[in-house]
């Protein structure tokens, strides 16, 4: 059975859409007996009738506050994030390195002009150089 004139009554008596109004079909005799006003909202109040919440935005509140100089926060740089915590890495292996005499002075300073450039992806990309060109101090001064 069609219910779009009672889905349309009820609306109209509970003043939202008919898109937000919600039958219950296992009352369905009581749905086709409702008549009047009062009797949509008796049903309402036992349940044979639901109404869905409204959709979409809120409605925006405005700021209680003022947005000022002080008070604007600025994006932070990611890259500049990541660019110094990779530097930072790469620094201390390189120190590491020379304090444990695997690895020349003149090396070392060649190496961080190429960590400045931003040259190495990763610690293992500088370690994989430093074996390519085969910058280790030779075991032999022992």
């Amino acid at each position: 059975m069609k219910l779009e004139n009672k889905k349309a009554l009820i609306a109209r008596t509970l003043n939202v859409g008919k898109s937000r109004v919600v039958l219950n079909l296992s009352r369905l005799t009581e749905l086709k007996e409702a008549i009047t006003k009062q009797d949509v909202k008796d049903l309402l109040s036992d349940g044979a009738i639901t109404v869905k919440e409204v959709k979409g935005r809120k409605k925006v509140v405005k700021r209680k506050t003022r947005r000022r100089l002080g008070s604007i926060k600025q994006k932070v740089n990611k890259r500049k994030q990541t660019y110094v915590k990779l530097t930072r890495k790469l620094r201390t292996h390189l120190k590491i390195l020379k304090d444990q005499e695997k690895i020349s002075k003149d090396s070392v300073r060649d190496l961080r002009k190429q960590i400045r450039a931003s040259e190495f992806r990763s610690l293992a990309h500088l370690k994989e150089r430093i074996k390519e060109q085969d910058l280790f101090i030779k075991e032999a001064k022992k």
